[in-house]
């Protein structure tokens, strides 16, 4: 079965990549431009794409096209109705993240409230040898046991996210969905939650209801200052009034692992903070564990071979080879 994969980059190049048993023609590139995408799956049975797009006009274009496999779970990038209209089965991985993602939030939270980038700018500045005692207070310091965590998405990583934070004596709440009232005893209203926590942390995926979750009547809302942190979706978070909030002192420190554009923009508002020792900003890497890495290869080549075998898995089309 000829099997194309269109972005190895978004793996490691040193990361072993077999490809799927049913593969007996296997082509990969390391991108793919979209103009390039009806050329490259010319013949193709099967596709694997992490982030490239199919739209609906270059899925009418390959005819002998079956099978799509996103070796993501965000499968935005797939034109689903186009897939299910021309037979054409999509799987995605799923569960991969449950590890990873919260201890990447972790990481972010925890160098933000103890100012770990503050003071080892400091410490390269040659400060400690300025200092004249054993130590300096040049950012302030916060435990994290006894805050409390608002957390906005109460799916498999919104849960171990909360374990987490109940193993450093946090208090996590689970935030009602924006403009929904009544979700029960469970979840925290929106409102109070924005009011109360010490730290908000995102955790839900972005679509018109959620994009803009937090921005600038929320940022005014919040009484305690909190760390802002998001490792969901860019979008989530205006950016630009997430900056302003920071300047005007609104809250205590960003650390997001997404943005709106990526790779982002120059004149990305986020790049204008980025400098500041209460911001951290990664480049998308908190699902990429090794661990983490290794499963959603797993479950993107099962995907192909199980479409093969005649027993596809977790499809978003209902097709059948």
């Amino acid at each position: 079965m000829r099997t194309v994969f269109l972005d190895r980059e978004t793996f490691p190049a040193d990361m072993d990549l077999a490809p799927p048993g049913a593969a007996a023609d296997w082509t990969i590139y390391d991108r793919t431009d979209p103009g390039e995408v009806a050329e490259r799956l010319k013949g193709a049975v099967a596709a694997i794409t992490n982030k490239v797009p199919l739209k609906r006009e270059t899925i009418e274009a390959l005819p002998d096209l079956k099978m799509i496999s996103v070796a993501a779970t965000g499968y935005d990038v797939i034109d689903i109705a186009a897939c299910r209209d021309h037979g054409i089965a999509v799987s995605n991985v799923r569960g991969y993240a449950v590890n990873t993602v919260p201890e990447h939030t972790f990481a972010l939270i925890l160098a933000l409230r103890r100012s770990i980038v503050g003071y080892r700018e400091d410490v390269l500045a040659g400060e400690w040898e300025k200092a004249g005692q054993f130590c300096f207070f040049t950012h302030p310091i916060k435990d994290l046991a006894g805050s409390r965590i608002g957390i906005v998405g109460e799916g498999a990583i919104g849960q171990a996210v909360a374990a987490i934070a109940r193993g450093f004596g946090m208090e996590p709440v689970f935030a009602a969905h924006k403009g929904v009232e009544g979700m029960g005893p469970l979840y925290t209203p929106f409102e109070e939650m924005l009011e109360t926590s010490d730290v908000i942390t995102l955790h839900c995926p972005l679509t018109p209801r959620t994009r803009d979750t937090l921005a600038m009547p929320e940022f005014r809302a919040m009484k305690r200052k909190p760390l802002i942190v998001n490792t969901a979706r860019g979008g989530l978070v205006n950016e630009a009034d997430a900056v302003r909030a920071l300047e005007e002192g609104l809250i205590g420190g960003l650390g997001f692992d997404v943005l709106t554009t990526e790779p982002p923009e120059a004149d990305n508002p986020l790049y204008r903070a980025a400098g500041r020792p209460d911001v951290i900003l990664t480049p998308h890497v908190a699902w990429a564990s090794r661990e983490a890495m290794a499963e959603v290869w797993r479950q993107t080549t099962e995907a192909i071979d199980a479409f093969a075998a005649g027993a596809p898995v977790r499809t978003l089309t209902g097709a059948a080879s």
